[in-house]
Order: structure tokens, then C-alpha cells, then sequence
């Protein structure tokens, strides 16, 4: 057990001494012997313990008597892919500092320590490329409207949906874990942040943004840095001032009123508009949409039950697990006594909807 686990016999004996893990039997010679439910234990309460839990702690959560196996297992999922990824983020971060010191540039002081913070947060995991994929319906929109521009940006380019393909296409991006999801025979992509741009004025005929100025640190400089870049500029994004947006949308109506939260001191539509120039279109979301983001599944309330779907967007990072895990737990428990269908049974008749998603044109 202890070549097996890494740790040494002392700490199992300790485990066994507390009371933590301990052994099923003893074998004729006085050896401990481990039971496969035995292991089953130990491997919780290592795994809490390279998350840095304290072995109380750690007693608590393995005999909390409202779990099961089950529900453990995916709560140390949760935990361990919530590391990862901002391990993931500050490596990022770190990039980032190494590359603009290279180029002879200090970060600020709060550069430094925002690695530690929750802005950074822009990993959303290896799920990504499975569920957000380029919906071909709102493509065309975005597309039509780079109309006649051969050389385009893309900012904050992810792992590159909506690249239009019969474009010279430059992307940015300053993950590192998107880049590297990013597939074979995509364009090139640099790694830089949307505030800091480092081209030349009018250097391409279009740039365009993604569903990704949510996540940019100052969004209006962000935008301002596009029309610095390019002669025109197409962004995708929401409109976080249409009121009426979180009534007609049920997840955040009935499940999620966390979501309200993160628009505090969100840009509104004006100043979006108004940094790049443009005007705002409204965009509406088809019933079947491919491209897998927060409110791709209005008329399909099964997939946010799904674990996969929910970790390719940042929303359920940003408003915590203890919000998510209620959320799943109401919507799965209306989807089982049918208070959901009768509660939005209007649904069924449309085909697409408005949800307050906005195309940006300049």
C-alpha cells in the first residue's frame, strides 16, 4: 500500500490510529489488510490531502452522511479540476510576465498579484473543444459582417470557433491552455492580452472578438485597442443592461439569481458601442444551437445537468460550486416532477430566442 500510494507505512499506521483509514483485517502475522473499500477511503483522503485539507477537515468530508460514493467522487472531481486549472492560470500569468520582460516591460504591482486573484480565472478545461464548437447559423452573421476584409484578428481567439476560413486570420490569445487546444491547421496565434495589442495602427482589415470580452481584465480598453488595430471591428457579446434578459432566460430566473452578481459594474451596451463606434444587433440563440455557451440550451434544460457542458463556461466557475451544485439540484429536480415543462412549456413553440446576445459592428 505504501509503494502503491507514495506515502510511508508511519503515516498509514497514523491513518489507522485516528481512526481516518483503517484497515478491514490483520493478517496471522499482525499485518494491516486492505479491503477494496479500504481503498477506496485512502484514496479520498489522499487525494484531500494534496489539496491541502487538514486530516480533520478531511474526516468530516468522507463521513459526511449526506453523500455517497458518488457524490464524493465528484466533488473531489470538482475540487481537483478547480486546481488545475488555476494552476493553469498562474502559468499563464507567469508566461505573460517572462515574455514582457523579454521585451524590456515591468508589470505593475497589481499585475503581479492579480495571478492570485479570480480575474484570471480564463482556463475553462480540456472539456472546451467538445462543446463549444462554431455554431454555423451565427458564423454567417459574424462573417457577413467582417464584409469585405481579407487580413482579421481575432482576439481573445480561445481555441479558434468562428475563424473564418477563407481569411487570412491572425489570432491572440493569452491562455496558454487555449492555445494549446487550439487544432491542428488553425491560424497562428500569439500570446498577448486584448488591452495591450501588439500591432501597428489599421494593421488589418478586421478584428473581431468571440464571446471572450467578459473575461478581459478592462473591456472598453480592450475594445478601443481593436478599432486601434483595424478599419473595422466585429464583437460578440451580451448586452448586461437588458433587464428583462435574466426573466426571459429560466436558468438565471429560476435557478441561478447569482448570475445577476457578475454584471455589477459591467460596461453597458453604450459604452461598448460607443468605444469601437459601431452599433449593436440583437442575435438571436436557435433552439439547436452546436456552439455550447451559458445560454446555448434554453429549450434543452437536460444538457446543464450535464458536468461536461457546465465546465466549458466560465459562469459556473465565476459564481461558485455551492451555487452550481443547487442550481443542478433544483433543475434536475423540476425535470423530474415536470414543474420545469409546465413552468416553461412556451418554449417548445420557438425555434430561436432572444437572450440578449448582441453583435457589436464598426
Amino acid at each position: 500500500m505504501a509503494e502503491l500510494t507514495g506515502v510511508t507505512v508511519r503515516t498509514l499506521h497514523h491513518y489507522d490510529e485516528i481512526g481516518l483509514v483503517r484497515p478491514s483485517a490483520r493478517t496471522a502475522a499482525g499485518y494491516r489488510a486492505y479491503s477494496a473499500r479500504d481503498v477506496e477511503r485512502l484514496r479520498e483522503v489522499l487525494a484531500y490531502r494534496r489539496l491541502g485539507f487538514g486530516l480533520r477537515e478531511i474526516a468530516d468530508l468522507v463521513d459526511d452522511p449526506a453523500t455517497d460514493a458518488v457524490t464524493r467522487l465528484r466533488r473531489l472531481r470538482g475540487l481537483l479540476l478547480e486546481q488545475r486549472d488555476r494552476a493553469a492560470a498562474m502559468v499563464t500569468a507567469i508566461d505573460g510576465e517572462l515574455e514582457a520582460r523579454a521585451m524590456g516591460i515591468r508589470t505593475t504591482p497589481e499585475e503581479q498579484l492579480r495571478m492570485f486573484g479570480a480575474q484570471l480565472y480564463d482556463a475553462i478545461g480540456s472539456d472546451y473543444p467538445t462543446t463549444r464548437r462554431t455554431e454555423p447559423r451565427i458564423a454567417a452573421r459574424v462573417w457577413d459582417a467582417l464584409g469585405d476584409a481579407r487580413t482579421v484578428l481575432n482576439v481573445g481567439a480561445g481555441t479558434g470557433s468562428y475563424e473564418p476560413p477563407d481569411r487570412e486570420v491572425t489570432a491572440v490569445e493569452p491562455s496558454a491552455v487555449m492555445r494549446a487546444l487550439r487544432p491542428a491547421g488553425a491560424a497562428r496565434c500569439l500570446a498577448a492580452a486584448a488591452e495591450r495589442l501588439p500591432f501597428a495602427d489599421r494593421s488589418f482589415d478586421a478584428a473581431m472578438a468571440f464571446s471572450t470580452v467578459h473575461h478581459w481584465r478592462d473591456p472598453i480598453a480592450g475594445l478601443r485597442e481593436m478599432r486601434r488595430v483595424a478599419r473595422r471591428v466585429v464583437v460578440f457579446t451580451y448586452d448586461a443592461g437588458d433587464a428583462g434578459r435574466r426573466e426571459r432566460f429560466w436558468l438565471t430566473r429560476d435557478y441561478l439569481p447569482e448570475f445577476a452578481e457578475l454584471l455589477v459594474d459591467w460596461p453597458s451596451l453604450a459604452d461598448l458601442t460607443h468605444a469601437i463606434g459601431g452599433r449593436a444587433e440583437p442575435v438571436l440563440v436557435p433552439w439547436d444551437c452546436a456552439d455550447g455557451f451559458f445560454e446555448a440550451h434554453w429549450r434543452r434544460p437536460e444538457a446543464y445537468l450535464e458536468e461536461q457542458v457546465r465546465r466549458a463556461v466560465s459562469v459556473w466557475t465565476r459564481v461558485g460550486p455551492e451555487a452550481e451544485q443547487r442550481a443542478v439540484r433544483g433543475l434536475r429536480d423540476d425535470l423530474d416532477s415536470g414543474r420545469w415543462a409546465e413552468r416553461n412549456r412556451d418554449l417548445v413553440a420557438l425555434d430561436a430566442a432572444e437572450l440578449g446576445l448582441r453583435l457589436l459592428v464598426a
